[in-house]
């Protein structure tokens, strides 16, 4: 797998922290080019490795719900340049009961976790299809399929995300653009830790509640961003050449298989 990636160049959004920087790492140390988005860069999201084999790494600081997000694009990354692979990590998450959650907060979520990706997916694959080659995938979660309290609105985006690129895989596979989802469960991320303090949950992520319609985790504990970067991965390399509109769910059976 590990020359999968070499010489090929990978966009990867919402790169500057939790499993975008730990998908780029990987990335990056496996020789690929990659172009890195987001809304703002305070440090590097990873450790730049300089030696021998290691790909290039480019920052565009881009506001994926801005209106002019695809002329950007166009004049950030020549037409010139060839995409491999996208991969579309770039979230938000707002906690608040279904009652009360305010519809701006829904809006935001929308434009960023679904209009976000498929704008880039679009984009991409319009980049990929002369080439017939590439391959997409996109950051799911398990709350797709799995209803979560006070989540209403990060569900069903991630719900929509995942339809959405089955679809797109679906009409891309005669171009050769495979197109395919990661649903991580609990992951140690700031976006979980920040879920935990305001739900305080913290001990039911790993044992569950009944109360809450939570399962907890069997395999007793909780993910770490580099599982979610393996299994990304092993989706955008060679050894999964034949494999698309496929969601790999990585959550220790959180989910219940």
């Amino acid at each position: 797998m590990s020359n999968s990636f070499v010489a090929k160049t990978y966009i990867v959004t919402g790169a500057s922290g939790g499993i975008g920087a730990a998908i780029s790492a990987a990335l990056h140390e496996a020789g690929a080019d990659l172009i890195l988005i987001d809304r703002r860069f305070d440090d590097e999201p990873f450790e730049i490795k300089r030696s021998e084999g290691a790909g290039t790494v480019r920052q565009i600081e881009l506001d994926l719900t801005d209106a002019s997000v695809v002329e950007r694009l166009e004049d950030e990354i020549p037409p010139i340049r060839k995409i491999d692979g996208l991969v579309n990590v770039a979230g938000i998450h707002t906690i608040e009961r279904f009652v009360d959650f305010p519809v701006e907060a829904y809006d935001a979520i929308m434009a960023v976790n679904v209009r976000g990706a498929f704008i880039l997916t679009q984009w991409a694959a319009r980049r990929m299809i002369p080439n017939r080659d590439g391959v997409i995938v996109s950051i799911s979660s398990t709350s797709a399929r799995v209803p979560r309290m006070r989540q209403s609105a990060y569900c069903a985006s991630k719900a929509a995300l995942s339809q959405l690129m089955r679809v797109a895989g679906l009409e891309l596979a005669e171009h050769g653009i495979r197109v395919n989802t990661v649903a991580p469960g609990s992951t140690d991320t700031a976006m979980i830790r920040q879920m935990n303090e305001a739900m305080s949950f913290e001990a039911e992520v790993l044992s569950g509640s009944l109360k809450d319609f939570r399962p907890g985790i069997p395999l007793g504990k909780m993910a770490v961003p580099d599982d979610i970067a393996k299994a990304a991965l092993f989706l955008l390399s060679d050894a999964a050449s034949h494999i698309t509109m496929h969601e790999l769910t990585v959550d220790g059976g959180g989910a219940l298989g």
